[in-house]
């Protein structure tokens, strides 16, 4: 039988009007691979904290099995001692520092009393082979894509030499289908060293895949833990949300109309040219490709965020001159950064301030914003997209990351744009928030609005869309229609979108 590495015993965890977990106990084993899954709010991310020694449970005990002994880790810095490590689902590192430098933080080898940099350099470079990354391990963390940031992030865990349990808290959120398979690597190799590992993801297909056991979380309560061999995606899907669901890509799709969105001759500097495609609408627009194609640089172009060389936007078959993302909005385009946290939202201000944060300009007058009709567009956008909380006052920073979604689609959907363009609106929620932001979806096509949707997880932007463009190193490399999409296959499109320019 296998060694108990860590024991949860009936952990209790209270925030003022939330009970963040409830009476909690199950066990993780030496060498397993263990999977905690449950929607959003369920208190895995909660747990994790109070594991890793962040967040002190208020009730219950944790205790590591460490050499023998049984221990509480009372912070993180000791937790790390104790051979503990954890990846977050936001990316966690230092963006002004180098990837060596933010995987030796704290750590830094010495050569005669100096940091030995070339040492630094060559173990960094090591690692960024292992990961098959491709990059200067000199080069600065801001530089990176987000993809590539949450791949350093995750390869930061294996310059320990002591490492017990690790924990991965949607690890695949960010990442390509290769990157993927390099991260199961990393897992089954940490299995084979008799490392603990507790895997946290939506994508319930990797935890059949990857992992041993799976432990259920609903609404903070215990519901029960399993082999994952006794288990199937729908059972796991029955057991987090307390009833079954339907194809969730199931949604009904309409029959495009006028043109809404013509981009042509899109190209920059780096990242990509010749970008030329259409939106209809009423049609969903999907795109695809592997990290560094090029689908978000296109998309923030698109909407003034960030510079182009050359190339032309035309809303309404009228040529538009957008230089920034105020001129985007103006013209009726809302655009959902792929990083919520960082671009999407202010985690410390309420919903309300949050949902009329890009139209104060339609409820002020002299300069003065009219707070009953603030209050009530909150109200409104946040039950339309049905934002779970008690309050639109609660801080947008203490919601889960579905809702936190949610605000920020509420906040476009403020301004009422007949273009949305949703970059990875799906990273780290949960199967029913998802199903959620699809039926929205399919209301804002119903309405007659377009809808781009960027997506690195093959089966929701290839069950969704209407028209599908892949892209592989800056260009389009091919467009499949809505009779094409029906007998599409994922292999097809990592084929097109691994095409070498």
């Amino acid at each position: 039988m296998q060694d108990t590495i860590l024991k949860i015993e009936h952990v209790s965890k209270f925030y003022p009007g939330v009970t963040a977990l409830n009476d909690v106990s199950f066990e993780i084993k030496k060498g397993e691979v263990h999977a905690l899954c449950g929607e959003n709010g369920a208190g895995k991310s909660t747990l994790i904290k109070c594991i890793m020694g962040v967040e002190h449970q208020d009730q219950g005990t944790i205790t590591m099995n460490y050499n023998g002994e049984w221990i509480t880790n009372s912070s993180a810095v000791e937790s790390q001692a104790h051979g503990v490590f954890a990846n977050y689902q936001s990316v966690t590192i230092a963006p002004d520092l180098s990837i060596a430098e933010n995987y030796f933080l704290g750590c830094q080898p010495k050569k005669n009393g100096l940091v030995d940099w070339r040492r630094m350099a060559e173990e960094s470079q090591r690692v960024i082979d292992k990961f098959e990354m491709k990059v200067d391990p000199r080069a600065k963390i801001r530089e990176l894509t987000i993809a590539m940031q949450a791949m350093v992030t995750i390869s930061k865990i294996s310059i320990n030499d002591d490492i017990r349990l690790v924990i991965l808290d949607e690890p695949t959120a960010l990442l390509e289908n290769d990157k993927v398979e390099i991260l199961f690597r990393f897992v089954r190799e940490l299995k084979e060293r008799g490392v603990s590992v507790i895997y946290i993801s939506h994508r319930l297909e990797e935890v059949i895949e990857i992992c041993d056991t799976v432990t259920i979380l609903k609404d903070g309560t215990y519901v029960n833990t399993l082999p994952v061999s006794e288990v199937d995606k729908d059972k796991l899907i029955a057991m987090m949300v307390g009833r079954p669901m339907s194809d969730i890509y199931n949604i009904e799709h309409f029959k495009p109309g006028e043109e809404l969105l013509r981009v042509e001759n899109f190209s920059d500097s780096s990242h990509f040219r010749d970008i030329s495609f259409t939106l209809h609408r009423g049609e969903i627009l999907g795109f695809v490709g592997l990290v560094g194609a090029g689908r978000s640089e296109i998309m923030r172009a698109v909407t003034g965020v960030e510079k182009r060389l050359t190339g032309d936007v035309y809303i309404n078959g009228k040529k538009t001159q957008i230089r920034n993302p105020s001129d985007a909005l103006r013209h009726g385009i809302g655009f959902l950064t792929e990083d919520r946290k960082a671009d999407g939202c202010a985690l410390g201000l309420s919903i309300k301030k949050n949902i009329n944060m890009s139209s104060l300009d339609m409820i002020s007058k002299l300069g003065f914003v009219n707070l009953r009709k603030e209050a009530k567009r909150a109200a409104e956008f946040s039950r339309d997209v049905n934002v779970k909380t008690p309050s639109i006052e609660q801080l947008v920073g203490n919601l889960s990351g579905g809702n936190q979604q949610k605000v920020v689609i509420a906040k476009l959907l403020c301004r009422d744009p007949d273009i949305l363009i949703f970059d990875e609106p799906t990273v780290g929620i949960d199967v029913g928030a998802k199903q959620e932001i699809y039926k929205l979806i399919e209301r804002l096509t119903a309405q007659g609005r377009g809808v781009i949707l960027i997506s690195s997880y093959l089966p929701e932007v290839m069950g969704l869309s209407d028209r599908l463009i892949v892209m592989a190193q800056g260009k389009i490399t091919a467009e499949f229609d809505s009779e094409a999409l029906k007998t599409l296959t994922e292999e097809e499109v990592l084929r097109k979108a691994s095409i070498e320019q």
